[in-house]
């Protein structure tokens, strides 16, 4: 502990009782409820902003801040406009559309945009004037992290590697977000090959802190107070976690889906492009494994992303998890002793007594 009390000194900024980041988790599961309860409850909540308009961030933080006086986050995807071409889309809906026919929709069509519009999102950012401001797939201009800390905000950027976490000090990031191999959703690797990106979460993260000298998040894996405990003695400043929160009552995702990461085991995700076009982490199922055999027609990302969301959407609502995309990490076994539908503060509170728990034991092991 600090002086103030808080076990690190990112806590202590944040006012943060247990060294909890919420992961934003852009699949659809973070909900202004689930972002204002962990931070209630004395962790940071994360808004995934990446898929919502301009306008959709604003109504978002505000329901946020409405909810909660205490620090929040909202993170976006650092992308360039999607402008694809006629042959590239074609492929990719030729391998989608048996797909769309099953579950009786009608042949997709190219369409007006495939993405938000980064920018916009960027700027809309800058003026809510949020406490933290997280990135990933890219890095932002330093003239752009230099707007956010103007505007109040403290940036963190996302590292899958090294030389991604070196990049975005050197662009004036606050701290970094090491983003583990175990980790599920989206990869954010932007330097290099995916597959020579794919570090774990014990590697990266002492890494990171050593060649940056920067606060560092650790993310992958970490599933309860164990995880919490293990993330700090490697140098983390908190414990960013996903998975563990994808099944609390105030996640938005399909109960479907809900149901598949209480009942997988440690090998039933796997990392692949083929639902969205780039590399993630998910529960294998027909979905992912009918698209990886026409890997060829894979668009890039957000187009596939974009071209898939109608086929994914209706199979959300019909409860149909064949048809999902079920983002979840590799420690999302360790999630099932948990009760079912339980509530985000709960967690964290359970989260809170094991990290202390945890921690006495091993210094009275260590006397």
């Amino acid at each position: 502990m600090n002086e103030g009390g808080f076990v690190t000194p990112f806590a202590e900024r944040f006012r943060m009782r247990v060294p909890v980041v919420q992961a934003p988790m852009a699949g659809g599961a973070t909900t202004p409820a689930l972002v204002a309860a962990v931070s209630n409850a004395g962790g940071l909540g994360f808004l995934a902003g990446a898929a919502l308009a301009p306008e959709k961030i604003a109504s978002e933080v505000a329901a946020i801040r409405a909810l909660t006086d205490r620090p929040f986050g909202v993170n976006l995807f650092v992308l360039d406009p999607a402008s694809p071409d006629e042959a590239t889309v074609r492929r990719a809906l030729d391998a989608i559309d048996p797909l769309r026919a099953e579950l009786g929709l009608p042949p997709g069509q190219p369409l007006a945009r495939y993405a938000p519009d980064f920018r916009a999102q960027l700027e809309a950012l800058i003026e809510l004037r949020v406490p933290v401001a997280g990135f990933t797939f890219g890095l932002l201009p330093a003239a752009d992290v230099e707007r956010l800390h103007a505007s109040g905000s403290y940036v963190v950027g996302t590292a899958t590697h090294v030389a991604e976490g070196i990049a975005w000090r050197d662009a004036g990031a606050d701290s970094v977000t090491a983003q583990g191999a175990e980790a599920g959703a989206h990869r954010g690797t932007f330097i290099g090959a995916f597959e020579d990106a794919l570090v774990g979460t014990m590697a990266l993260v002492p890494q990171l802190g050593d060649a940056t000298g920067l606060p560092v998040l650790a993310a992958g894996g970490i599933m309860d107070g164990r995880g919490i405990v293990a993330a700090l003695a490697l140098g983390a400043q908190a414990a960013v976690m996903g998975t563990a929160f994808l099944t609390t009552r105030e996640s938005a995702i399909p109960e479907v889906w809900k149901t598949r990461v209480r009942g997988v085991s440690d090998t039933s995700t796997t990392v692949t492009r083929a639902i969205t076009g780039r590399h993630a982490r998910g529960i294998r199922n027909p979905l992912m494994q009918r698209l990886r055999e026409s890997a060829q027609s894979i668009a890039p990302y957000p187009v596939q992303n974009a071209l898939t969301q109608e086929l994914r959407q209706n199979a959300a609502r019909a409860q149909n998890g064949d048809y999902l995309s079920l983002w979840a990490g590799q420690g999302a076994p360790l999630g099932r002793t948990r009760a079912e539908g339980i509530g985000a503060a709960e967690l964290m509170a359970q989260f809170e007594q094991e990290w202390r728990a945890t921690s006495v034991r091993i210094a009275e092991f260590m006397r």
